[in-house]
């Protein structure tokens, strides 16, 4: 079975790195239009990560996951056009209107991917992208084993991609207005001012406050590496990392774990083995604690005291000197080690000497006995991972014959090749010996000669002849594999039945093609995106599994609950307790609001 690692990249050094660390695919933005406005990439960037990550068979997509306008539209079509020339796999999108091209037969023959921002939670969402005839569809966060593995065994033969790791959006994705209500920066156009990581308050319908000043909306990373074994049995084909703002430290951690933990169930999608030094520590990556979600249960998914990376728990405090403390267990700690713990806030601290088990600080923190204590900055594994090796090597074995070598690499990409001429050796052996010792001196290339196989005699011929030769043939064997890498092709969209006939402001229509793409497809939009024009009616700003009813213990009581923010504003909650979902609403206006 092979399955799909697939890293995110911020810009053209990460998309490298995420490569040389083992990624199948990466992920990563162009200059406009991508979920992360703050990630663009210009095309010559992108043709020269294309252009590597094509040696080893490593598939590159680009994301165009918000919603359009008309103009827009038309500048996203001409931007495809231009991906798919310089060798782009694969397109992510929201937008219907892209959709409506496709139908049309405006776009090249790019395969698209059904991005998580399409709302993909329920099995008749994702039967739709199949029968249209999508090559791929990206799974919501909030599934639980169990109803992926409904979806993949019910639609098979349809590539389905999961996130594994990252951070969580408490939003169904697609479907959060928060940021837009608040500050008219919209999500589905890539400005998210991440209000789910600010303050909030709980308040009952009676002005009780249940929490003050928390941060309620905001979740843990998400972590399914225990998870690995179970998704691929369910027949899940790409495991998504998250993380197109995270530096290269992450990058290197994440996927080296991933790729390591994924090696065990099943066969990678690309090429090459990964040589490295380096061994990777989760814990010791940027983390707001770990979660594994919804995928088996419903447990402590947020982290209401801080938004902030925590790190690795280190233990508990066991006594607090005047200028130092001791832990509860021994811990290995280097001066300009970052540390943590919680009192309202994160509070945070550097190490300044250690003698023993005594630990001072460059400045004493109000820490209490019984004080939980993490490390969010190893200084020693930060300088570990700067100067850790990466090298990627496609396995080949070679065969000389009187014929010519023979290249064979792991692909089963094949190229034959005359040998130079030489004078005949006065020691066979030792002729043999040389050319087998140097031409396996493949070097900083992207090859590894894993079998040479001499079986004929060698003409006598001096090491830069042979070092020039194997040059040669590796260049040639990289030419072939790159006229013969497999390339996929968009077949034309099927008509078929949207399952339901009519939808309001959260299909997310900012354009006059996404509206006719419903409508052929027998689905009613009643109203435009939210972007462009805000309901008068009290309407959803975000709809998540994330329940604070739940949260704080009132699961089935009957009480009406407010999120109130910062400046007083108040959001009425409303539970759907079957569905275990929260949904958050506009504020009521004009004698609503008394």
């Amino acid at each position: 079975m092979k399955t799909e690692l697939l890293a995110p990249a911020k810009n053209k050094q990460t998309a490298f790195t995420a490569i040389n660390c083992g990624a199948d695919a990466i992920y990563i933005g162009a200059a406009n239009f991508g979920a992360r406005k703050n990630a663009p990439n210009s095309l010559e960037d992108i043709r020269e990560i294309v252009d590597y990550a094509h040696r080893f068979y490593v598939k590159v997509f680009v994301t165009l996951n918000t919603i359009l306008t008309d103009e827009e539209l038309l500048q996203a079509k001409e931007l495809i056009h231009k991906l798919y020339e310089i060798g782009v796999d694969a397109i992510i999108v929201q937008d219907f209107g892209i959709l409506e091209l496709a139908k049309n037969g405006e776009l090249p023959p790019i395969p698209l991917h059904a991005s998580t921002q399409c709302n993909n939670r329920d099995i008749e969402k994702v039967n739709f992208f199949k029968e249209l005839g999508l090559k791929r569809i990206i799974l919501a966060r909030e599934l639980s084993l169990e109803q992926i593995e409904q979806i993949t065994k019910t639609l098979k033969n349809t590539e389905i991609e999961v996130f594994v790791h990252g951070a969580l959006c408490v939003s169904y994705s697609g479907q959060c207005y928060l940021s837009q209500y608040i500050g008219g920066r919209s999500a589905n156009r890539g400005e998210c001012a991440q209000p789910c990581r600010k303050k909030y308050s709980l308040v009952d319908e009676k002005g009780n406050y249940l929490a003050r000043n928390k941060h309620l909306l905001s979740l843990k990373d998400f972590n399914a590496s225990k998870h690995l074994k179970k998704l691929c049995d369910a027949g899940v084909k790409s495991f998504k990392i998250e993380g197109r703002l995270k530096d290269e430290t992450y990058i290197k951690t994440v996927v080296s774990y991933y790729r390591s933990e994924l090696d065990k169930y099943s066969h990678k999608t690309s090429s090459g083995i990964v040589k490295t030094d380096f061994t990777p520590v989760l814990e010791k990556s940027f983390n707001r604690g770990f979660t594994d979600y919804f995928l088996q249960k419903r447990h402590e998914c947020y982290n209401f005291n801080t938004p902030k990376s925590i790190g690795e728990k280190l233990g508990k405090v066991k006594f607090v000197g005047k200028d130092y403390f001791e832990l509860d267990t021994a811990v290995t700690l280097n001066p300009q080690d970052g540390l943590c713990f919680m009192r309202e806030e994160l509070n945070g601290f550097m190490v300044n000497k250690t003698a023993g088990r005594k630990i001072f600080p460059n400045r004493m923190p109000a820490i209490k006995t019984g004080d939980t204590i993490f490390r969010n900055l190893d200084s020693a594994y930060e300088k570990e991972i700067e100067s850790a090796r990466f090298q990627r090597k496609i396995r080949v074995n070679a065969e000389i014959t009187s014929e010519g070598l023979t290249l064979t690499d792991e692909d089963e990409n094949r190229i034959k090749i005359t040998l130079p001429q030489g004078e005949e050796p006065k020691n066979q052996q030792r002729a043999n010996e040389t050319f087998l010792n140097q031409f396996k001196k493949t070097g900083e290339s992207d090859f590894e000669i894993e079998h040479l196989y001499i079986n004929c005699n060698l003409p006598f011929l001096p090491v830069s002849i042979i070092n020039e030769f194997r040059r040669n043939a590796l260049d040639a064997l990289m030419q072939e594999r790159l006229k013969n890498y497999p390339r996929k092709i968009q077949r034309p969209l099927k008509e078929t039945i949207f399952p339901v006939q009519e939808m309001d402001y959260r299909a997310n229509v900012l354009n006059d093609s996404a509206k006719k793409f419903y409508f052929d497809h027998y689905c009613e939009i009643t109203e435009p995106a939210f972007e462009k024009e805000q309901p008068q009616r009290q309407v959803e700003l975000m709809k998540t599994k994330h329940c604070l009813k739940f949260a704080h213990g009132l699961c089935q009581k009957p009480v009406n609950l407010f999120l109130e923010d910062e400046k007083g504003i108040k959001f009425p909650l409303k539970f759907d307790c079957q569905n275990c979902e929260m949904i958050i609403l506009t504020p009521p206006k004009g004698k609503d609001a008394e």
